[in-house]
């Protein structure tokens, strides 16, 4: 008999964590952190509702921090055993979670001058760089795509990944177990799926075939994306329009795919003559530009460098006019030159990081063109802005909206709801978990599925919810 409970990522889009108990043995998918409002934030010093020790193995499906975030959490409390990821999944994970470390740590010395003035006692990080450092020693050797590994030694339990093409080494998870009478069943976790079509990651696998029990994610449950391609013309028309008024064009990125995503697009840009060589392209943000060079390093997961026509020795996301922003003192000298530039930086949503400087300096400016290129989760600042706030406070200051708003949502590492719905009529599930989503992307997405699947058991669990199957 096997068992899944929820964690994480239940009516929420943030800090995916699914324990399956097969028999006595424990198995967790994901350790991500809670990110957003206080309300979700506040979640990662609750617990995880269970004893890190007792979990046998952790599967990561990729280095999102909604989806690594609490691994060094995981081990501080008791779990020491192996992290099994595919090899770019590693590398990644490990620069998340120094880069998250840091920012915890500087979040918590900033509150912790304003609040002792006030008497309140500010609770200790999350974890510390040291912590990232122990837990670094529990990343294996990698799992390649579609390789069977055995977990758990003279037990019928394997695994293997499969592309999901939502970012560089990105997976989905499949457990394969044997129940009393050698009746064979098969968990797939689908992380988070791509859209497919993208220049930087491959398409998603299709599901296998006979599938007990599938866990989908649902971000885009409830629509659409526009095409690919009007995405792309939308951006090469905000900028060409910006830098022909010599305006600042901000794009709010994620570290992680996006930024890569949208440098080849300038880039290529430049190289058709669509954009003057000459126009400055700021990449300020240190973890992207780390993350940018480990796509070199993973080569072969990212079919830009498979491509006939890429040189593998120079990078398809560098080119004439781009620069790299890591030090504090380059970031605000980015400030004092002139437009037409174009600025990347973090976080993506718009609530820390480096952007959220560029936003205090140039958002009142009706010269500046804002285009918002991923996700922006409830509460978030990006979320007010695009839903047409005309003023917001940015470091506890207020500023007025003038800047021209784009929101490109076809630029989405997510899948949206047609292929959602195409990959879990293939897939035929006996049973199955919505999670990773809003409760109203959630339930339109359940309400279809209930019509194209009426066989197949669907659940939306609730944090800390419990299922046998």
């Amino acid at each position: 008999m096997a068992k899944i409970q929820f964690f994480g990522a239940a009516k929420t889009v943030t800090g995916s964590c699914h324990m399956v108990t097969i028999g006595r043995h424990r198995f967790l998918f994901d350790a991500g952190q809670f990110q957003g409002p206080w309300e979700l934030e506040k979640l990662n010093y609750k617990g995880f509702g269970f004893k890190p020790s007792t979990i046998e193995a952790l599967i990561l499906s990729h280095g999102h921090l909604d989806h690594c975030g609490r691994i060094p959490l995981l081990q501080k409390m008791g779990f020491e055993k192996k992290i099994y990821c595919t090899p770019p999944t590693a590398d990644i994970a490990r620069l998340i979670l120094m880069d998250s470390a840091h920012i915890l740590k500087e979040e918590f010395l900033w509150k912790q001058r304003r609040l002792t003035r006030a008497g309140i006692k500010m609770k200790e990080p999350l974890y510390s760089i040291e912590d990232v450092y122990f837990c670094m020693e529990l990343f294996g050797r990698g799992a390649p795509y579609e390789k069977k590994i055995q977990i758990v030694p003279d037990v019928h339990l394997s695994f293997h990944l499969n592309d999901a093409g939502h970012i560089l080494g990105s997976a989905q998870i499949v457990l394969e177990y044997k129940e009393r009478r050698s009746i064979r069943k098969k968990i797939v976790f689908t992380g988070d799926l791509g859209d497919g079509g993208r220049p930087t990651v491959d398409d998603p696998a299709p599901p296998e075939g006979g599938i007990d029990t599938l866990v989908m994610e649902s971000t885009y449950g409830d629509r659409d994306h526009k095409s690919y391609e009007a995405s792309v013309e939308e951006l090469e028309e905000a900028i060409i329009s910006t830098v022909r008024h010599k305006g600042t064009v901000l794009i709010p990125t994620f570290a992680l795919e996006r930024t890569q995503e949208i440098l080849y697009h300038i880039g290529n840009m430049k190289r058709t003559g669509k954009l003057s060589k000459r126009v400055p392209v700021f990449l300020n943000s240190p973890l992207a530009i780390n993350i940018t060079r480990i796509y070199k390093k993973h080569c072969d997961y990212c079919s830009l460098f498979r491509r006939q026509h890429i040189n593998k020795k120079k990078s398809p996301f560098e080119f004439p006019g781009l620069f790299f922003t890591e030090t504090v003192e380059e970031s605000k000298a980015i400030h004092g030159i002139p437009g037409p530039k174009i600025v990347l930086a973090g976080s993506g949503m718009m609530t820390g990081g480096r952007i959220k400087h560029h936003l205090k300096h140039l958002l009142w400016k009706d010269s500046t063109t804002l285009i918002v290129v991923g996700f922006q989760a409830e509460g978030t600042l990006g979320r007010r802005i695009i839903e047409g706030a005309e003023q917001v406070h940015i470091f506890g200051e207020p500023v007025v909206v003038r800047a021209r708003i784009y929101t490109i949502n076809g630029f989405s590492a997510h899948a949206d709801r047609t292929n959602l719905l195409n990959y879990a009529k293939k897939a035929r599930p006996k049973r199955l978990f919505i999670v990773h989503g809003e409760p109203n992307a959630q339930a339109a997405l359940a309400k279809t599925l209930k019509r194209v699947l009426p066989r197949t058991e669907i659940h939306i669990p609730n944090l800390g919810q419990h299922y046998v199957v």
